[in-house]
Parts: structure tokens; C-alpha cells; sequence
């Protein structure tokens, strides 16, 4: 039961706020932490936005507080830790980042994967990739974190199970850009993370993730193809569908805080959660290879792109959830183009009786479908693509 004085003020909320201002202030006036903590007191001072060292190791690999591309040897890869938020134990949350540092200079591009726990086809797309450059024929940087919601991916679940007020999941693709003083570890550890690892690194970004549990989707990419970066990014891959998502819809994922700042940035949908997708994976490292190529970091002929495929751009997604308790069967295949009126799926009782078919209300082609057999009440069973004239029918997306 809420805790109110007698103005109707919640007490938890004024407690909250006061908290939030306490960092506020606290934040203004901390002393900048050291450039180098592994520099002498003879050593000249460096810039705060430059790379910062603990002195740890963990697995031969050093672990750094903030990291500035510029500070690495060039024509290399480097594998590092970034240090982020503490555990309740009081130990950090470490997150892996590789970075392949041309020999020339040239564009920098940041591949973030990991944001939920369940993707895995998204980490093994962005591992692929990095295993097929070579830093000595780069001009420019390409920095890859595969495993941003550490807590998350532990239990391979997609949200983080933050500790505060007694166990509460957050989906962490909800808390960009993040506050390094915000109430909840997960906002902390977003501050961190986009502060000083991702956003000062990056000219363009790209946030893979793939369906969660429960529900797979078909291979297609969200971004803005009203942005002229963007849309050049998004025709570069074979896959044949396009979110054209407003930013107004979810304005705190990863990708919409890339764009906030200036960084032309999208997000690729790679099939159903847990498990590693053999036939999308590949579409999304040719995809991904041409936007190093387009940037210029790497050499070479354009592999396919959206040219060589039938796209569907849409810039809604309409949800058919479920009204009852039972057993579905869908109708209705990934990518399947769709009518109004049509139907997607029937679903059975325990005597094996039909008690609800569902059909679609607009036209469109199937971006998503339950994976689980059974559903209760306010499942999502099938998610459409299409277009709104007025954008108002994003509910939601199986990201």
C-alpha cells in the first residue's frame, strides 16, 4: 500500500526524488578520476576523455573505466573489459569489448550486442564479423560489446534482475542513455557504458538483437529511413523487411540514444531467441560487411544487398494478442503477406474445442509469431507489419 501524507504525496516517490537530487548535486562535484591509474605521479596528466586503466586483469585481458580507440596501437585487435556497475556483492559487472584499430585512420563504427540476455544470434553475428577483419587492411575502427546486460545474459533471460526493492526485471533496452547516478543499477550501468565506452567512440552504431523468448521474428532491421545515414545503412542488407519505427515510439533503446547524440544508428532482428539462427546469421554479416565498406574501413565489392531482395517497409507494428486461455495453432507463416480479415490462428481448449479464431485487422506481412504452443490472456500471438498513415500503431515490437 502506498505510503502518503496527508497532501497525497507518495512518501516512497518524494524519498526517490530527493535521492535522484542528492546525485545530481553529488555528480557536479566529484573530482575527475585519474587519467591513468597506472601512471606515475611523473607522468604528465592526460585528458579526461582518454583512456582509463584500473590496473586490473582479468584473463589476461585489462580492464579499463573509460576508453578512447585513439590510445590503441593501430592495425590490431585488443580485447579489454570494461568495468561497470557493481553487483550487490559489491563486485563489477565487467562487459567484453573487442576492437579492431586499422592501420589508417578512418571511420568508427561501434556493434553492440548482449542488451538482452536471450540473444544469442545476435552475439554470434557480431562475432563473426569481427573475426573476419583484418586490422592491418583497415582504415578506421571497429569496436564490438558483445555482452552489455551481464546479469541477464548469466541466466539467459532477456531482462536484468535488478536488486532495489526486493527482485525486479528491467529490460535494460529501456534505459538508454542511462544515468551514471540513477536509481537503479541498470540505469547506472547504461550511464556508464554510453558515457565513456560507447557514444565516445562511435560515428555510426549498430545494436543487434533478435526476438525474445517466446517469440520468433523474421530476419529485418529498425531505423529511420527518413534519416539519409541510416537508410543508406539499411539498404545494405538482404533481409526483406524494414521497421521504419518513429523515435517517438521507444525513445530510450540503444539505437534512438545513438541518434540523439548525433550517431546514425539502427538495430538488426535475427530471429528467435536461445538459439543460433544458421540461415539468418549469414545475411546479417554480409549486410554488416557492406556498411564497414560503404564507411570505408574495409576494401572490397559490396556483397547482396536490399536490391537483391523483395523489401517490405512498414512503419508500424499491429499485435494480435491473445483473449483466452488454450492451445494455438497459427495459420499464418513468417514473412507471409497478410489481409484484412484474414485468419491467423485458432485456439483450442483443454476438450480440444475451438473457443477463438483471430484475424487481422490491417494489411501487412507477419513479422512475428508465438513460439510457445500455449498462451493466456494478453499473449502476443502474431505481430504484422504494415504501414499507418498517422503512426500510431506501434504497440509494441518483438525485439
Amino acid at each position: 500500500m502506498p505510503d502518503t501524507s496527508s497532501n497525497g504525496i507518495d512518501r516512497r516517490d518524494l524519498i526517490l526524488a530527493s535521492i535522484a537530487a542528492a546525485g545530481t548535486i553529488a555528480a557536479s562535484s566529484v573530482t575527475p578520476e585519474p587519467a591513468n591509474a597506472q601512471s606515475t605521479a611523473s607522468s604528465p596528466a592526460r585528458s579526461p576523455f582518454g583512456t582509463v586503466y584500473t590496473g586490473d586483469v582479468i584473463d589476461g585481458k585489462k580492464v579499463v573505466s573509460k576508453l578512447d580507440v585513439a590510445d590503441l596501437e593501430p592495425g590490431k585487435k585488443h580485447c579489454l573489459y570494461f568495468q561497470g556497475v557493481k553487483a550487490p556483492t559489491g563486485q563489477h559487472w565487467y562487459v567484453s569489448v573487442t576492437v579492431a584499430k586499422g592501420a589508417k585512420p578512418g571511420k568508427r563504427v561501434v556493434m553492440t550486442s548482449g542488451v538482452h540476455g536471450d540473444e544469442m544470434s545476435s552475439i554470434h553475428t557480431v562475432h563473426t564479423v569481427m573475426s573476419q577483419l583484418d586490422p592491418a587492411q583497415m582504415s578506421g575502427t571497429v569496436m564490438a560489446v558483445t555482452d552489455i546486460s551481464r546479469p541477464a545474459l548469466e541466466g539467459m533471460q532477456r531482462r536484468w534482475p535488478n536488486q532495489g526493492r526486493g527482485i525486479d526485471l528491467i529490460d535494460m533496452n529501456r534505459e538508454w542513455p542511462g544515468n551514471e547516478h540513477g536509481l537503479t543499477a541498470t540505469s547506472r550501468h547504461a550511464g556508464l557504458l554510453f558515457n565513456r565506452l560507447l557514444s565516445p567512440n562511435a560515428d555510426a552504431a549498430i545494436d543487434f538483437h533478435t526476438g525474445t523468448t517466446g517469440i520468433e521474428v523474421t530476419a529485418f532491421n529498425i531505423g529511420e529511413i527518413d534519416r539519409p545515414e541510416v537508410k543508406a545503412m539499411l539498404d545494405l542488407y538482404p533481409v526483406g523487411q524494414i521497421f521504419n519505427m518513429p523515435k517517438l515510439a521507444y525513445p530510450t533503446v540503444l539505437h534512438n540514444a545513438f541518434i540523439d547524440v548525433g550517431i546514425p544508428a539502427f538495430t538488426p532482428e535475427i530471429g528467435a531467441a536461445r538459439v543460433l539462427d544458421a540461415k539468418m546469421i549469414p545475411l546479417f554479416v554480409e549486410g554488416t560487411m557492406n556498411v564497414l565498406k560503404h564507411h570505408g574501413i574495409i576494401a572490397g565489392p559490396m556483397g547482396r544487398t536490399g536490391k537483391d531482395v523483395a523489401v517490405f517497409v512498414g512503419n508500424s507494428g499491429f499485435p494480435i494478442v491473445a483473449s483466452e486461455g488454450g492451445i494455438v495453432e497459427y495459420l499464418v507463416t513468417l514473412n507471409e503477406k497478410i489481409e484484412p480479415g484474414q485468419k491467423v490462428a485458432i485456439q483450442r481448449n483443454s476438450f480440444g474445442e475451438v473457443i477463438k479464431e483471430y484475424t487481422s485487422a490491417i494489411a501487412g506481412e507477419v513479422m512475428g509469431l508465438r513460439t510457445d504452443a500455449m498462451a493466456e490472456p494478453g499473449n502476443p500471438l502474431v505481430m504484422i507489419l504494415f504501414n499507418s498513415p498517422t503512426q500510431d500503431g506501434v504497440d509494441t515490437y518483438p525485439e
